[in-house]
């Protein structure tokens, strides 16, 4: 028996076995089925890596999202403490706010 019909654990393959002759038909048929099963083995590895890529998008979509809502409500929290703050101490708002202007004058200026 050859290592042709070794590898080969189909009905075919020990029809072949027992009569101890491999032809070119049987060969190239073998290459045909191990063709087609490598072409369907590519297509499902192709749709698994589609499926996973997709869900990966989707939780960062997600995840993406969440931080998005998450910093815009931390942006509407300080914009709250900000007026909360000129409201109840309006003199040291125009004082931090003039430093602050002069210090960007200072910086602009020299360049």
């Amino acid at each position: 028996m050859s290592n042709v019909t070794k590898a080969m654990p189909t009905k075919a393959a020990d029809e072949i076995g027992k009569a101890g002759k491999v032809t070119v038909d049987d060969l190239s048929l073998q290459l045909q089925v191990l063709k087609d099963d490598i072409a369907a083995l590519t297509s499902t590895v192709s749709t698994y890596s589609q499926s996973k890529a997709s869900a990966a998008r989707d939780t960062a979509q997600q995840k993406a999202s969440e931080f998005s809502a998450a910093a815009q409500e931390r942006a509407k929290e300080t914009h709250k403490q900000a007026e909360d703050f000129i409201r109840t101490q309006p003199g040291t708002a125009i004082g931090i706010a003039a430093g602050a202007g002069f210090l960007i004058g200072l910086l602009t200026a020299r360049r």
